[in-house]
């Protein structure tokens, strides 16, 4: 692999919240931007060779904890405190303006698990005039539908966003199960002695998912259809058969009923692997990784149509 670099930071949003970002940079010539979103009691230290990898394809990766998440959660009280889907959406917002005045280079946006779902929320309710300068979209095994074993009750999920309205910032703790995260022992075990993998969320933040996932299967989250003058939609989905956290039927079923919104649209199916792709055994890590980057690399060749954002655009804070 070629050698590249990585750079931590901070980033300050809005309410003056600090969130911990870490960028990994080509040796060379940049080809394309992603900007990438992490899941549920996870963080962007824990995606191994991935995003070296996307980098020596000429891939700058730039990644952010969540609020509430890893590095950015600084105190114990602060863990899962993501708030409500607004929040979260206008966390990424500020972390994408904060990259838009600095280079045309094609700036694609993508997300796991969670974090997938949240890409996709965004691609469909974003703003329009920080949506005109995404690429591309990519959701990695995006949590749409619960696998059948993690399948709560209606009863529980009600309950929960009663809970969520009347109780927001109560903590619960959710755990996941790391043997299900991927079928590399060395990769499950990294994630039972990972810290800062807590599985603690707040009621408010697992009825945000939730609702999230249940937008997006229901159809009320509509992925395409609001597209702004210029937008071009394209999205790229990768979800493994094996999964047993979200679930890759429910997945298929939303992908295959997209509208005709989205101008380049792909599905891709790995036969029996599990949550994490990008950290199964031995060589499909890097057939995941190569998967991701050929995709990203081929819609970076056109020229960039948008322009160079205004002043409005300009970061509120270094990374």
């Amino acid at each position: 692999m070629v050698a590249v670099t990585s750079v931590e930071g901070w980033h300050t949003v809005e309410d003056e919240t600090q969130l911990y970002t870490k960028t990994w940079n080509p040796a060379g010539e940049i080809k394309a931007r992603v900007v990438f979103i992490h899941g549920f009691s996870d963080h962007c230290n824990t995606y191994g060779n991935f995003f070296p990898y996307l980098a020596s394809r000429n891939i700058q990766v730039l990644t952010l904890d969540q609020r509430g998440w890893g590095r950015s959660a600084q105190t114990p009280s602060h863990r899962g405190l993501t708030g409500p889907t607004s929040l979260v959406l206008s966390d990424i917002s500020s972390f994408l303006t904060s990259l838009l005045s600095s280079t045309t280079t094609p700036l694609f946006l993508m997300g796991h698990s969670m974090g997938g779902a949240e890409i996709l929320t965004y691609a469909a309710e974003g703003p329009a005039s920080i949506r005109a300068h995404i690429r591309g979209y990519l959701a990695e095994s995006p949590f749409i539908a619960f696998a059948p074993a993690m399948k709560p009750s209606p009863v529980l999920v009600f309950l929960g966003r009663l809970a969520g309205k009347v109780l927001p910032r109560r903590q619960m703790k959710n755990p996941i199960k790391p043997e299900l995260v991927s079928r590399d022992e060395a990769v499950c075990q990294a994630y039972r002695e990972d810290e800062l993998c807590h599985d603690t969320g707040t009621l408010e933040g697992l009825a945000g998912m939730i609702a999230r996932a249940r937008g997006l299967e229901g159809g009320e989250i509509l992925v395409g259809d609001k597209a702004g003058e210029g937008e071009r939609t394209r999205l790229w989905v990768g979800h493994g058969t094996g999964d047993l956290i979200c679930d890759y039927e429910g997945t298929k079923r939303w992908f295959d009923k997209l509208g005709e919104g989205i101008e380049d649209k792909e599905f891709k199916s790995y036969e029996g692997w599990y949550h994490k792709l990008h950290a199964e055994p031995g060589e499909m890590k890097e057939i995941y990784a190569n998967d991701v980057a050929d995709w990203i690399l081929k819609r970076s060749e056109e020229p960039v149509s948008v322009p160079v954002p205004t002043t409005d655009l300009e970061p509120k804070a270094k990374l």
